[in-house]
Formats: structure tokens, sequence, C-alpha cells
């Protein structure tokens, strides 16, 4: 049975919901957030309404910058909006909110302004714009968001992944292959391999996210404009890299959606897979690893139940970006290649679902990567009574000068063999002259007994070569990876600074232009 570990408190004791069943402690409180967020708002980050006015006046701040720099607006009603949209979003757009918006969000959020500084001046500030820019722009600022939370739990899932390799690299378990046991591994090495498929796919949602650095703005309907606007300006102001250099692509393309769904997808396969790993590892037959209080529920009906449904949930979250990819896609496909609500609205309504569903997943399976663990001496009797050396033997076999199919059938007749008499293939090879004959050849006397040699630790040890996990393969590797990762989290990271750079000479400019508002202007309230 196992070892049952429990963190006692007093509080714990008294609130049965927290101590239920065989359970001393809550739900770790990161997975709570994640697991019990049916009762919350679909959108956890902020309300719908809010989030798209604060990302249309974002733009539109950087766009009334420009215009007034370019000579295009009067600098004195480019301050007055100014001035009045940081009292919308001051007050959480209070006034757009209280508005019937029955030609939607941006025309009752455009006519706001309009009815508080007049035609004059509300009315300037679509010029040189569309709503299809517009919106191909707040695209790409919402996307930033997901795409750096995906970003981020991705890179802490491998960090896990490499520091619970490095400290179980010698802690031997079977490999498994069509659900048997195969060969001796390490849990660590598993680990790595794990990791391995992580970083890569680290690597693809960054290389997906360069889409987001394009600037769509000033693509205008689908032609661009006559006015003398300044796209390089508003690229700075935002914190993209470069202007989109095509009206048409610019507003008819949300590829950057389908490649961070495509990217997520191949994640969320790895974490599914990984998550099916730990079901049936952490099963009362197999308990080969162990879960934390905080990381198992109980039952309400079955007291002694220690149930680890947080692994059910990392495998129907990972896949969710699957079904968001092939909706996207689905609605993308039915568009022409110009501005399409079936592209910039109805495919992206799939998509932050999509990619916020494969963040909770590998949350999640970061949660149980750090909480998990591996029963040791469990893990290598199951490698033992797997038979997990036989190919080690067949190997030495062949380097003794046999054929490989003839070492084939003689280890297996030798498995047999062991079966019968209830023996390990260690025991049950010294009755095999032609195996017997091997084992002056590997050192006995060092390791203190003739059948050593084929024993699972043993046989990890001379897995040297092909990536196994012996010799120095798992600190290399992890090495390897872990400069990968930090490289990953470098470039993440210059996104992170870039973004909140152009956010910070916005704000800036926008500070610049309206401290040069007279007092009794109509921008002032």
């Amino acid at each position: 049975m196992n070892t049952q570990r429990t963190t006692d408190t007093a509080a714990a004791a008294a609130d049965p919901g927290v101590n239920t069943g065989r359970l001393r402690t809550g739900l770790n409180d990161e997975a709570h957030a994640i697991v019990y967020d049916q009762y919350l708002p679909a959108d956890r980050t902020a309300d719908g309404l809010g989030e798209e006015l604060r990302l249309i006046s974002e733009v539109d701040r950087a766009h009334l910058v420009m215009l007034a720099e370019r000579g295009v607006l009067n600098p004195a009603h480019a301050a007055a909006l100014l001035h009045a949209i940081d009292d919308l979003r001051r007050s959480d757009f209070a006034p757009v909110r209280a508005r019937s918006m029955p030609r939607g969000v941006y025309l009752a959020y455009e006519g706001t302004l309009t009815e508080r500084l007049g035609e004059e001046i509300g009315g300037v500030m679509h010029t040189g714009r569309s709503r299809n820019d517009l919106n191909a722009t707040t695209a790409r600022l919402r996307g930033r968001q997901h795409f750096l939370r995906l970003v981020e739990a991705t890179a802490a899932l491998a960090t896990a992944l490499l520091d619970q390799a490095e400290e179980h690299r010698s802690v031997v378990m079977p490999a498994y292959t069509h659900g048997q046991p195969a060969v001796p591994i390490t849990y660590g090495h598993y680990l790595v391999g794990v990791g391995c498929s992580v970083i890569r796919a680290l690597a693809d949602l960054l290389y997906a996210g360069r889409e987001l650095d394009v600037n769509p703005l000033g693509a205008g309907a689908v032609g661009g404009t006559s006015v003398a606007i300044d796209p390089e300006r508003t690229t700075v102001l935002l914190g993209f890299t470069a202007p989109a250099p095509n009206s048409v692509d610019a507003v008819a393309s949300r590829d950057f959606a389908l490649r961070l769904l495509g990217a997520a997808s191949g994640l969320g396969v790895s974490v599914a897979r990984t998550a099916r790993d730990f079901t049936a590892w952490t099963s009362e037959e197999a308990a080969l690893v162990h879960l934390a209080d905080d990381l198992v529920g109980s039952s309400s009906m079955m007291p002694q139940k220690r149930n680890p449904f947080l692994l059910e949930h990392i495998q129907g979250r990972a896949t969710a970006s699957f079904g968001a990819f092939t909706a996207a896609a689905s609605a993308m496909a039915t568009a022409t290649y110009t501005n399409a609500i079936a592209v910039g609205t109805e495919a992206l309504r799939h998509t932050w679902p999509g990619l916020e569903n494969t963040t909770d997943a590998v949350t999640l399976l970061r949660l149980v990567v750090r909480g998990a663990t591996p029963d040791a001496e469990r893990m290598l009797r199951r490698a033992v009574d797997g038979f997990t050396p036989a190919t080690y033997l067949a190997e030495r076999l062949v380097a003794a000068g046999m054929p490989f199919r003839s070492a084939h059938h003689l280890v297996g007749k030798t498995v047999l063999h062991a079966l019968d008499t209830s023996r390990s293939l260690a025991e049950a090879a010294r009755d095999v002259p032609e195996i017997a004959r091997l084992a002056p050849h590997h050192s006995a006397a060092a390791v203190g007994q003739a059948d050593d040699w084929l024993e699972p630790t043993a046989v990890v040890r001379a897995s040297a070569y092909g990536g196994g996990p012996g010799g120095e393969s798992i600190a290399r590797a992890v090495a390897e990876l872990r400069s990968d990762l930090k490289a990953a989290q470098v470039e993440g990271a210059e996104r992170r600074n870039r973004w909140a750079a152009g956010a910070a000479v916005l704000d800036k400019a926008v500070e610049k232009l309206v401290s040069s508002l007279p007092s009794a202007s109509p921008g002032r309230v």
C-alpha cells in the first residue's frame, strides 16, 4: 500500500470541504483556479467588452499621436480627443457601456466621444483609417496576451521537467512500449524525453508569434489611404517591429491565429500523451508514481479514493486547440481574400479559448510534474519482473559472435525458463551455458556477483549510445535543453519588453500632447 503523505492542520481538519476522505489538504490554488473555472466568466483575464474597448482606445491613441505629429490633424484637436479617451479609460468606459449599441461597439465608442467634443473634433478620429485595419490591429494586440501566457507556461513546464529529470536521473524504471515493460531507463531519462518535445513546441510557438509583430494599421479598408500617414510611427508606438507591406494581406489575413493554434496543437499532443503515462503510473495497480494530496481529488461517496483527476483535465484541455484550429480554419476557408467577418471575427472566436485551454493543460502538467514522487523501489522491481534486460542480453550475445536472430531466440527461451521457475532473468541465465560464459567478460568481481551485469541498473549504465540513459547522456541532454530554453526565454522576454516599451513611448507622446491642451478647451472636463 502507498504511504500517505499529508499536511495536517487544524484548519483543514475543521473544514469538511478540505479534509475529505483520505485527503487532509485542499486542492492546489493554481489548479483550483483552472479546474473549477466553470463558475467563472468565460474570459478570466477581463470582461470582454472592457477588453475590446481598451484595445480599440490604445490603437486610437497611437493613431491620433501619429496624425498630430504628421500635421494631418490640428494638435489641439488630437489632444482633446486623447484627453477624452483617457477619461473613458479611467472610468472603465462607463459612458460607452451605458449606451445602446445598435451598430456595434466601435460606433458607440466613437459616438460617445463625438457627443462630448462635437463633430469637428470627435469626427476626425477615423481619418486615414478603417474598422478593417483597426480590427486587424486589435486582434494582434489581443493575441499578445494569450501568446505570452502560453509561452511562459510552456517555459515553466520545461523548467519543471528538467529540474525533476536531474533530481531523479538515477531512478531506474521500465520504458514501456505497447503498454508492456520494454527496456530499462530512468525516470529522469523519461522526463528529459518529454522536455525535448516541450522545448521544440516552445520554439514553434515563438516562431508562430512573429506574425504578431507585423503592424496592419494604415491599410485602411483594403487599399491603403491617400492620407499622408506614417505607419512606421504607429509601429513604434504599439510595439510592433514593422508595418504590413501589403494592404490586402494586412486586412485579409489572420494567419497568425492558425499558426499559433497549430503550434499549440503540437504541444497539446505531447502534454496529453504525458498525462496518459502518468494516469497509468499513478493507478493503484501500478503505483509507480505518487501525487501529493493537493494534486488529487477524493470521492463524495467513497472515502478511500485518491483520484488523480487533474490528469483527466489535462487530457481534455490539451486537445481543445485541435478543435479550435479546425473551426478557425473552416471559417477562414469560406471567405475571399479580403477583409471578411468570417476571418476577423468568427475564426478568432475559436482561437482565444483554444490557446487558453492549452495554457491550462500545460500549467496543470507542470504542477503534476513538480508534485510527483517516483517510487524508486517499485520502479526497479517492475524493471526486473518485466525482464527489461533481455534486449541487452541479446546484444551481448551478438558481441560474443552469435547472430542476432539466434540470440533473440535464445533469450526468449531464457525468459520462458525464468517464468517457469519464478526467477529473474539474471538468475535463469545461469542455467544457459551460452549466456553463463558471458559473465566473466563483465567485471563480475567489481560488482560482487556474476549476474549483476544483467540487473536493470547495470543495463542502464551500459546503454550509453543512441541517446540512451547511460554515461553522461542525461547530463548532456539537460545542458543542451537548458541552453535552448534560455534562448527561448530571452526571445519571449524581448517581445514582452518591446511591447511594454512601446506602451511607455505612447504614454509619453500622449502626455506631451495633452499637456499642451488649454484648460478651457473642449477636451477638459
